[in-house]
């Protein structure tokens, strides 16, 4: 939230900006062994990072995505300010005491408050992506066990879709992607998903994986062959996560809408 005014103003004025993500920074200076922790060090080893390496133009983001993604952190702080105080009331009505029934009717009218305040935020963000990208937003809910919240959820973190160049950069984006442990012939870890990312969107695809299982027909046909093989329900449903995501990509940058028995033709191998 910090960098993007800055980054606004300076790639509107024609300054070169690129936007890194820290993490690398940090793993860069770790692989230079600086053990110097102070301002100046750190801005000696990114601009040496920026020297070595090539860096990527800064896009500035369209004025309704950026709205629409503070919507959606202000939702998920909301969520979870509701979810605390649901809980502080479900512990509540199982205590006995006097007190009690004090304490319980302000935290009754905190959690509904609250719900909706998220109600009315949810609203907005869906006028916002109806006025902005109907076709899209529309399209992606023609995908069966695609959700509303979810397409929402899509379009803002990649912005409709022109932030990623392909489906594999935004199942990584969001922490979907496959991780493997394994050297030699000691270490064998098992295979999991990185959760690198946007979590809130990565739940929402393992939500809809469930109903996309039975109502997507190459869904349905990738679980039940995944299953077939003897591996876990779960392993499953994240591969199913990742066609779903794979499915709104290709929608989306084909212009077509969803089409059951479309199959892709890769080219022949010379």
């Amino acid at each position: 939230m910090y960098h993007t005014c800055l980054a606004d103003h300076l790639s509107k004025i024609g300054v070169f900006v690129s936007v890194v993500n820290p993490l690398v920074i940090k793993r860069y200076i770790q692989m230079n062994l600086r053990r110097i922790k102070t301002d100046k060090a750190d801005a000696e080893m990114i601009c040496t990072y920026a020297m070595q390496n090539e860096l990527k133009a800064y896009q500035p983001e369209s004025a309704y995505i950026r709205q629409s993604r503070i919507i959606q952190e202000n939702i998920n702080l909301l969520l979870k300010s509701r979810t605390m105080f649901k809980n502080r009331l479900h512990a509540l009505e199982h205590k006995t005491g006097s007190s009690r029934g004090v304490l319980i009717q302000p935290l009754k009218m905190t959690v509904i408050s609250l719900s909706r305040q998220v109600k009315k935020l949810e609203e907005e963000l869906i006028r916002l992506i109806e006025v902005n990208e109907p076709e899209l937003y529309a399209r992606l809910q023609t995908i069966p066990g695609m959700g509303k919240s979810t397409a929402t959820h899509l379009i803002v973190m990649s912005d409709g879709f022109r932030k990623f160049e392909s489906a594999k950069q935004f199942s990584c984006f969001i922490g979907l992607s496959p991780v493997e442990k394994r050297s030699g012939s000691s270490v064998r870890g098992s295979s999991r998903i990185s959760k690198q990312g946007y979590g809130t969107l990565r739940n929402l695809l393992f939500l809809c994986s469930f109903n996309a299982c039975k109502s997507n027909k190459s869904c349905r046909e990738l679980y039940e062959r995944i299953t077939a093989k003897g591996k876990s329900k779960k392993l499953a449903l994240i591969a199913v996560a990742n066609k779903l995501l794979k499915q709104s990509f290709a929608m989306a940058r084909s212009g077509l809408d969803n089409d059951p028995a479309y199959r892709s033709v890769k080219p022949a191998m010379k």
